[in-house]
């Protein structure tokens, strides 16, 4: 198979297993917008969804590195020590609503480093990706392009993503709270964030933005309970 992405042949074939899901999560999601009128019903086809997706996945990645562990916020399997995947579906909430705003996060670990991440907007079929040393890139319509975090500072020029109306800081800015949280890390490296506050996240929706911020110029830390994504240049 020819290589999509600027990169490694692990960082393609684990995008090549979150495209598998994506026709099926679009299926999905044409799906649960009928279900509005009952919200019940669009949690259980959301949460059977979500289950039966990231098996999917997960079964492509044992193909990838067989010995490796995997966590998701489902699951914690062992493997050899050195290498693990991470999985989560981020914006999950907006999905029952039938809200297209959420994604897949897919990281992959070794050595305690987080080496690869992905970031996957099955709807636009839109992919955020870097790879340690890389650098961050989008890739779209079987387009990719390298990109940076914002250079923008000024409060009154700032976009800034927050999980909660409290996690706000009323000095920085326009208040951006979108649901999920692992397209708010991308939006950051990405420079359509300038920075993004949250509640400490499940580290399975986190790694792959981590990354992410890290490779495109900005920072990334938790204090008093809280996490700050940040450009690098915005002070908080």
């Amino acid at each position: 198979m020819e290589n999509l992405l600027k990169g490694s042949s692990e960082l393609n074939q684990m995008f090549a297993a979150l495209q598998r899901t994506g026709s099926s999560l679009r299926r999905d999601f044409g799906e649960v917008e009928q279900l509005q009128q009952s919200l019940p019903g669009a949690r259980d086809f959301v949460a059977k969804a979500a289950s039966r997706i990231e098996e999917m996945i997960l079964s492509d990645l044992t193909l990838v590195r067989p010995s490796a562990g995997l966590l998701t916020p489902n699951v914690s399997r062992d493997g050899d020590g050195i290498s693990e995947f991470l999985l989560s579906l981020s914006g999950a909430a907006n999905f029952v609503r039938g809200n297209p705003h959420f994604a897949i996060s897919l990281a992959l670990r070794i050595n305690d480093e987080t080496r690869i991440g992905l970031i996957y907007s099955p709807i636009d079929d839109r992919l955020y990706y870097a790879e340690k040393g890389s650098g961050m890139f989008i890739f779209s319509a079987f387009h990719s392009a390298r990109i940076r975090v914002s250079k923008l500072k000024e409060p009154h020029d700032l976009t800034v993503g927050c999980s909660t109306p409290g996690s706000w800081p009323l000095n920085l800015g326009v208040r951006r709270i979108t649901g999920c949280p692992a397209l708010d890390l991308a939006w950051v490296a990405a420079g359509k964030f300038d920075a993004f506050i949250s509640e400490p996240l499940d580290y399975a929706e986190l790694a792959a933005g981590e990354l992410m911020v890290s490779e495109a110029g900005g920072k990334i830390w938790e204090t008093d309970g809280q996490l700050f994504v940040t450009n690098g240049i915005v002070e908080i």
